[in-house]
C-alpha cells in the first residue's frame, strides 16, 4: 500500500490533471453508427501545413465513465505544439451486475476492439475530409493508460493471430508509437490488479483471460517492426513501472529494442497534463517520431 504522502501527491497530480476545461475540437466526424463511434480532430497552430497527426487515445481502465473529454486538455497541448490531432472515443464498460457489483466493469469484448480497429481504418480519409491541414502519411499513435495498451495494439494488428478479425495483411503505415503509462502487459497488470483488475474485466473474466490474451495482450504482440516508444512515471500507483518494463523485456526478448523513458517523482496523470513538466516530455517524444 502506498504511504500517506505518495497518495497525497498522486492525488494532487489527478486533481491538476482534470482541472483544465474542455478543449473543443474543430471538428467531429463519425466512423460508424453508435454514439461513442466518433473522432474529434484539432487543427495545428503556428505552423506550416499539412502537419503530423497525432491520434490520441483516451484511458480511464476501459470504463464508461471515462471519455474523451478528459484528454482533451492533452490534445489542445498537442495542437498548440504543432501537431493536428485526432482524439479517438470508443465504446466502453457499462455496468455489469452480474460479476457482484454496481460499478462500471472495463471494456466490452468484443465492441472496444472493433472500435478501435474501425477508428484507424477509417482515419485516413476523415482526416482529410475533416482536417485538410493535418498530413496522414506522418501519423503517430499515443494513448494514456487503457489508452496506451490500445495504441500498442492498434500497431500490432498485423501480427494478432490469423483468426482475429482486426488482423490486417501489413503494419499500419505509422510513423510510431508513444505509449503513456500503458497497461502493455496483462499477466503483470493481473497479478498486480491494475485498475481494479481492468485487463481481466476488459477480456471477459478470469475463465476467458488465458484464451484471449493472445488476442488482445500488446507484451504476447511483438515485434510490430514499429517505432515504439513507452513514457512511465516512477511513483505511478495507477500503473505501476513494472507493467512498463515487462513490455520493454517482452520486446527485446522478441528481438525488438522498444524506448522506455521512466520519468523521477511522476505519477499516473502528468503525462497528460498540460501544466506538468512530464506532458512536455510526451510532447517531445512524439515530436522525435513524427517530425
Amino acid at each position: 500500500m502506498p504511504d500517506d504522502a505518495a497518495a497525497a501527491r498522486a492525488a494532487a497530480e489527478e486533481e491538476s490533471a482534470f482541472a483544465h476545461p474542455p478543449v473543443e475540437p474543430e471538428a467531429t466526424a463519425a466512423y460508424g453508427d453508435h454514439p461513442d463511434q466518433v473522432v474529434d480532430f484539432y487543427a495545428p497552430r503556428g505552423v506550416e501545413t499539412p502537419a503530423p497527426l497525432v491520434v490520441v487515445l483516451h484511458g480511464g481502465a476501459w470504463r464508461a465513465p471515462y471519455d474523451r473529454r478528459h484528454i482533451t486538455p492533452f490534445a489542445g497541448h498537442l495542437a498548440r505544439r504543432g501537431f493536428a490531432v485526432a482524439n479517438v472515443e470508443y465504446r466502453r464498460g457499462g455496468v455489469l451486475p452480474a460479476q457482484g457489483g454496481d460499478g462500471p466493469v472495463a471494456g466490452r469484448w468484443p465492441d472496444t476492439f472493433d472500435d478501435v480497429a474501425a477508428a484507424l481504418d477509417a482515419l485516413p480519409g476523415l482526416a482529410r475530409a475533416a482536417l485538410p491541414q493535418a498530413d496522414p502519411r506522418r501519423t503517430v499513435l499515443t494513448g494514456h493508460s487503457a489508452g496506451g495498451h490500445l495504441a500498442l495494439w492498434a500497431a500490432a494488428r498485423h501480427i494478432l493471430p490469423a483468426d482475429a478479425p482486426w488482423r490486417t495483411a501489413r503494419p499500419a503505415a505509422l510513423r510510431g508509437v508513444v505509449a503513456l503509462a500503458p497497461i502493455a502487459d496483462f499477466a503483470v497488470a493481473q497479478k498486480l490488479e491494475v485498475c481494479g483488475n481492468a485487463a481481466v474485466q476488459l477480456l471477459g473474466g478470469y475463465d476467458k483471460f488465458e484464451d484471449r490474451r493472445p488476442y488482445a495482450d500488446p507484451s504476447l504482440l511483438l515485434p510490430t517492426g514499429i517505432a515504439t516508444t513507452v513514457v512511465q512515471g516512477r511513483t505511478d500507483l495507477v500503473v505501476p513501472q513494472a507493467v512498463a518494463e515487462a513490455y520493454a523485456q517482452a520486446a527485446e526478448k522478441a528481438g525488438e529494442m522498444v524506448g522506455l523513458t521512466l520519468l523521477a517523482d511522476v505519477g499516473h496523470f502528468p503525462l497528460i497534463d498540460p501544466a506538468a513538466d512530464a506532458c512536455a516530455v510526451a510532447a517531445e517524444e512524439i515530436a522525435q517520431l513524427a517530425w
